[in-house]
């Protein structure tokens, strides 16, 4: 992954105002040729598999315009992944906004041709359903993965009004197509009601490790991702990060929100413990403009994303 080509950078903020330049992630470079790039963003502007409020197809386009507010080094752990990592923001896949099946098709048919190349894909959502065709792409590639899904629920339904794929459904669905190991699998921050008391358990019958958020109120996420760093440092990791993790405090702009959620402190603090992983792919889903007026779910949203790229192979700090 790594050359010693000059390296992409973002539009700087006393070069170029904040509040102007291209509406790209972090005011990266676009471009559609991804000969060079270690690092791809793109977009997934899709809600037509939600089940309760919609707008995360607004999604990618409100954390490319928050992201405007961030710099290229990170000042705790000192990481420059520009310096050593070529990025571009490569837009949006086309989805069909009428037909969510054709849209898994096309997600998985776009990403199937984006890892002939060696990138890294980071995706922002649009709603849990697009995890699915993801990991069926990244199986073709890197075979089943371990996967680190940070999220309010477990997203195990069987079926969601009578349809198989939704975006309560996808990490089921994983499961039984064999795209991820059940035992390098960690959900952490699930919470709230459920239909039956063992509506967690099934999936840690599957091999799941499941951390409800309950466990992990009021500690620091350290000790925990030293763990999770610790089960799946020998195989490949996929990371999908839905923003209603996160206590609707901090992150109201999304279409399911569940109280009793992480802080964004313990979230920074999770991300930054999984460096040294091999990560595939990543993705960050379920931000909805409508509902934060004040663009913060969109902001904080940029700044986990931004995270996951501090930890990526090949990202190394002083």
């Amino acid at each position: 992954m790594k050359n010693h080509q000059p390296k992409n950078q973002p539009l700087g903020g006393n070069v170029h105002p904040r509040f102007s330049g291209p509406g790209t992630f972090m005011r990266l470079p676009s471009t559609d040729d991804l000969k060079g790039l270690d690092v791809a963003f793109l977009g997934i502007p899709m809600d037509i598999g939600t089940s309760w409020r919609s707008g995360t197809r607004f999604g990618p386009k409100q954390i490319r315009a928050e992201s405007n507010m961030l710099r290229p080094y990170n000042m705790w752990t000192k990481a420059a992944p520009f310096d050593h990592l070529n990025c571009a923001d490569i837009g949006d896949i086309a989805i069909n906004t009428f037909d969510l099946k054709d849209t898994v098709i096309r997600i998985a048919s776009f990403y199937e041709d984006l890892l002939k190349y060696p990138l890294v894909p980071m995706a922002m959502g649009g709603d849990h359903t697009l995890t699915l065709p993801i990991l069926r792409s990244i199986k073709k590639k890197y075979g089943p993965v371990a996967l680190i899904h940070i999220d309010a629920h477990a997203d195990i339904n069987d079926e969601m009004f009578g349809e198989k794929i939704a975006h309560g459904t996808p990490f089921r669905r994983a499961y039984e197509e064999g795209l991820i190991d059940p035992n390098l699998v960690y959900q952490i921050g699930v919470r709230g009601t459920g239909y039956s008391a063992r509506d967690f358990d099934e999936a840690r019958d599957w091999g799941f490790k499941v951390i409800q958020a309950e466990e992990i109120w009021h500690k620091s996420l350290l000790p925990l991702g030293e763990r999770v760093k610790n089960d799946l440092r020998h195989s490949p990791v996929y990371i999908s990060f839905d923003i209603d993790s996160l206590d609707p405090a901090y992150a109201p702009g999304t279409g399911t929100p569940e109280i009793g959620g992480l802080t964004t402190p313990q979230a920074i603090e999770l991300i930054r413990s999984l460096s040294g992983l091999n990560i595939v792919g990543c993705d960050l889903v379920e931000v909805s403009p409508p509902y934060d007026p004040s663009g913060n779910t969109a902001l904080t949203a940029a700044n986990i994303l931004y995270e996951m790229l501090c930890i990526l192979p090949n990202v190394e700090s002083k």
